[in-house]
């Protein structure tokens, strides 16, 4: 079933490669990201919903047009609606009061600028994420050329001492061990290509794309995320003015505040004037009058609903100063991060890999001219793919961490 898989795979890589590539930086990516992304093609439209009831609350109440018709007269006949006639109309305007409608559209406003944000901070998740299985892949297809590199270097020493121990000059405990060498690195393989189908497909829904998509970093990329003039305390205080998450949180407490102003105002009942016209059917004929009625707000002053928004005051104002104590907490723990990440990285000398790697070219010739043993041999390959595996690893996790940094801080602090 492993093998079945790893042929599996292998095909899948093939087809991949195949199929339309798209090689981008980082920059394209957020590009196409911003372009393309269905998600947030979706949630623009949530603002174009908010501004639309931004727009039918500033609309007036529209008149009330009432007309009564004389239907039968016994002494006149049907419809009995002429000179002699009666007819009724009256013409109602509700009149708002208490700056109803204003109060309304500030806080349709205030909903809007909300919708905004949450936009705004879904798209700075969103790409963060998209960031994330970018330099992952990256490194991740490092590993995977290395292993390629290993894997047809030691199939042609497995096939070179199969055809020895044919004739006799190696031992089976030999090829028996490079053999089990071998299928150890197409394991490693064959779970690097999982993690590469998964960040594959995930990129390609950000994207919005059905090309195959190659992350390109050079070396002026990775030179850009080093740790700058910045101290904590000026991140933290970056973050507070900048993070659209905190913004929402401020956003719902002004709502809030809005909702609360509107519903002391719903308390105070609205007038509606009018004019009405009786042809016949008043004490004198031809009757013109003026109207005006408003409900008595003897039981239902809007006890509840004020009550309410004023409690929602506290319970947003609660919600913003936690978000503020994350905020903080979160640019901590993400410096301290950098900081760990930094100082593991520049612990590994330049020098290392590269001698790994020179001594890595040089490893097989003296193996297969019994120069070194079997042990030392094969304890050099683990230990080589194990490390250079690492080195990407931890090349990866210092980028993202300096990702993460940008993302809680709610910056670009490493500009390209």
């Amino acid at each position: 079933m492993r093998f079945y898989l790893i042929g599996l795979l292998a095909c899948v890589s093939f087809v991949a490669q195949a199929q339309d590539t798209l090689k981008v930086t980082v920059r394209q990516a957020d590009s196409l990201f911003l372009k393309n992304n269905l998600t947030l093609l979706a949630e623009r439209y949530q603002i174009d919903i908010a501004k639309a009831a931004e727009i039918q609350d500033k609309l007036w109440d529209n008149p009330n047009l009432n007309v009564e018709l004389s239907a039968y007269n016994p002494s006149r006949g049907w419809l009995d609606v002429g000179k002699g006639g009666q007819k009724f109309i009256s013409l109602q305007q509700v009149i708002t009061r208490a700056g109803k409608r204003t109060k309304q559209v500030a806080l349709d406003v205030e909903t809007t600028r909300k919708t905004e944000l949450e936009f705004f901070d879904l798209a700075r998740t969103l790409k963060f994420d998209l960031r994330q299985l970018f330099f992952e892949t990256h490194f991740l297809r490092q590993t995977l050329q290395l292993l390629d590199n290993q894997i047809g270097t030691l199939a042609t020493t497995v096939e070179a001492f199969d055809k020895e121990y044919g004739r006799n000059n190696v031992s089976l405990k030999e090829v028996v061990r490079l053999k089990a060498l071998l299928f150890q690195l197409r394991n490693n393989r064959t779970d690097i290509l999982f993690e590469l189908t998964e960040n594959q497909r995930d990129m390609r829904i950000y994207c919005n794309t059905e090309a195959y998509v190659v992350p390109v970093v050079d070396s002026l990329e990775m030179a850009r995320y080093h740790i700058r003039s910045q101290t904590p305390e000026q991140l933290r205080e970056l973050a507070l003015m900048r993070r659209t998450d905190l913004k929402v949180a401020e956003s719902s407490v002004k709502q809030a505040e809005l909702n609360y102003n509107l519903q002391k105002a719903l308390a105070k009942p609205n007038v509606q004037v009018g004019a009405v016209y009786d042809q016949a059917s008043n004490y004198q004929n031809h009757y013109f009058g003026l109207s005006a009625s408003m409900d008595l707000p003897f039981f239902n002053r809007n006890q509840g609903n004020i009550r309410a928004a004023k409690s929602g005051i506290s319970y947003f104002k609660t919600q913003e100063t936690a978000k503020r104590n994350s905020v903080a907490n979160e640019v901590n723990a993400a410096w301290n991060k950098v900081i760990v990440a930094e100082n593991t990285y520049r612990s590994v000398e330049d020098r290392f890999t590269d001698q790994f790697s020179q001594l890595n070219r040089g490893i097989y010739d003296n193996f297969q001219k019994r120069n070194i043993t079997l042990l030392e041999f094969i304890d050099f390959i683990e230990t080589y793919n194990e490390s250079v595996r690492e080195f990407n690893r931890l090349q990866s996790d210092r980028i993202k961490v300096y990702e993460e940094l940008n993302f809680v801080v709610g910056e670009e602090l490493f500009a390209f």
